[in-house]
């Protein structure tokens, strides 16, 4: 691990964040998104994958409590939730017949599903906010690490 990569990585997890909610945003807006296979689950986006893999060596790092990495895992698992109840909504219980899958546009929700549709995406974009600032003290602690011991681990 090389601490200026770990650092470029961090930051680019923010932006792809702010992607995350731009894509809960089209959906919402009934514009086509590009990927209907994006990874819903916390483990299998970018950041997931890392954080399970060489970001878990980052534990043993006196300046990473634990309780950092907890409050990341939790946050980022649960904005995942938030934009798989969205997704669903949308795409995993499309009502109609043989036909619908022919016409592209926007499923009518329920009231029911619309109040839920708002409370989960305004709970996303929380969600977005409090994960990119825990990657930032993150990345104040790795900063604050020198490279060598960085590469140790």
């Amino acid at each position: 691990m090389k601490k200026d990569e770990i650092l470029e990585f961090l930051n680019n997890v923010k932006a792809a964040h702010t992607k995350w909610i731009d894509r809960a945003d089209n959906i919402i807006k009934g514009i086509d998104i590009e990927d209907k296979a994006t990874p819903v689950d916390a483990t299998e986006c970018a950041f997931g994958k890392w954080f399970y893999g060489d970001g878990q060596k980052l534990n043993v790092l006196s300046n990473v409590p634990l309780q950092c990495m907890q409050e990341m895992e939790s946050t980022h698992t649960s904005f995942h939730k938030s934009y798989l109840t969205i997704y669903d909504i949308y795409f995993s219980s499309k009502k109609g017949g043989f036909l619908s899958s022919f016409f592209k546009g926007q499923k009518e929700l329920s009231p029911e599903e619309k109040m839920l549709v708002e409370e989960k995406y305004k709970e996303m974009q929380e969600l977005s906010k409090k994960l990119v600032d825990e990657i930032d003290r993150l990345d104040r602690r790795i900063t604050a690490i020198s490279d060598e011991r960085i590469e140790a681990l």
